[in-house]
């Protein structure tokens, strides 16, 4: 391995390798009911992007909590949603599904001599972790080197986050020259373009192959389902520049 050129690829997961549905939107209710103490009339909107620290501020501000309130109340449904997410394992299961392509695409990353594949995404963690074992896909990712929301709200951070992982693990220096990010939302275009490192767009979400190419993603597919198409556009997309 040590000869193989090391590739970090970045993983998103909602919309890009599975859709959990309303559940996330019922945890957000479930808990601005607990912390605050009356419903929620306004929820974030579906398939953003958006970490959850700054979906939370949001869904705080809409739904009438004072600005002054925020900085006490924020924390507290951070740490509770993973709580109340965990109560939802069985309704990920039966209600999520994988997209379509998924399961193959990460196979076939994850057994590319030199690739090393994780995520970079808007869940918290333990949310992210949830997820993916709620489908079996942790085997496929080495999560202890992602970028997760939890550790930091501006999911363009999140790239360095893990390529100082990956660093410190495998003993390679990641740039955006052996980095690449795949997913499904204009929040992962700005994550590569500001947090430096190329985007693979995948039309699997709300937002469709044209606006994932005219925000600047440096390739598009329509899903993950030809998965030599996805290997060669990894290579493309990495193979150019520092």
């Amino acid at each position: 391995m040590s000869d193989v050129t090391r590739t970090l690829v970045l993983w998103d997961i909602d919309r890009t390798l599975l859709y959990v549905g309303d559940i996330d939107r019922q945890v957000y209710r479930e808990t601005f009911a607990e912390i605050v103490g009356r419903p929620a009339e306004r929820l974030p909107a579906r398939g953003t992007g958006v970490t959850m620290p700054l979906a939370i501020r949001s869904l705080l501000l809409d739904n009438g909590v004072p600005e002054r309130e925020v900085p006490r109340l924020l924390p507290r449904m951070v740490e509770l949603l993973p709580q109340r997410l965990a109560t939802h394992t069985d309704d990920l299961r039966e209600q999520g599904v994988l997209l379509p392509g998924a399961v193959a695409a990460l196979k076939a990353v994850h057994a590319e001599p030199g690739y090393i594949p994780t995520v970079v995404t808007g869940n918290l963690k333990p949310n992210a972790l949830l997820k993916l074992e709620a489908f079996d896909l942790t085997g496929f990712l080495d999560t202890e080197i992602g970028g997760y929301s939890s550790d930091d709200d501006h999911r363009p951070a999140l790239v360095g986050v893990a390529q100082q992982r990956a660093q410190a693990r495998y003993e390679t220096g990641f740039t955006r020259s052996n980095t690449v990010i795949i997913g499904d939302s204009l929040e992962d275009v700005r994550t590569g373009l500001e947090g430096g490192a190329p985007v693979i767009g995948v039309a699997s979400g709300k937002t469709s192959a044209d606006s994932l190419q005219s925000a600047g993603a440096d390739a598009v597919l329509e899903s993950l389902e030809d998965v030599s198409k996805l290997l060669d556009t990894i290579t493309a997309v990495t193979r150019v520049r520092d």
